[in-house]
């Protein structure tokens, strides 16, 4: 569902209810600003977030797991990205 910035402050109840369901896109002339969504699913997208690190900022203890961890079989499909040419 998509709603101008301006309907959205008109019919606040009704939009909140449907992005219960649905998210709901908020536009601003024309540009999506924001989505609301369900308090649930912002937490549950959350919990996905992840930070890059570079190999000097991890902790001994990780980098010797990485030194001694195996990569699964299934990682092979992707050995022709890391092959010499």
């Amino acid at each position: 569902m998509k709603v101008s910035s301006g309907d959205f402050l008109k019919a606040y109840g009704r939009i909140c209810e449907a992005a219960l369901r649905e998210p709901v896109s908020i536009t601003s002339h024309g540009r999506e600003r924001l989505v609301l969504l369900p308090a649930d699913e912002y937490r549950r997208l959350k919990q996905n977030d992840r930070a890059a690190l570079y190999p000097w900022e991890l902790a001994d203890r990780d980098l010797r797991a990485l030194e001694i961890s195996d990569a699964p079989s299934e990682a092979v499909a992707f050995d022709q990205e890391v092959a010499s040419k």
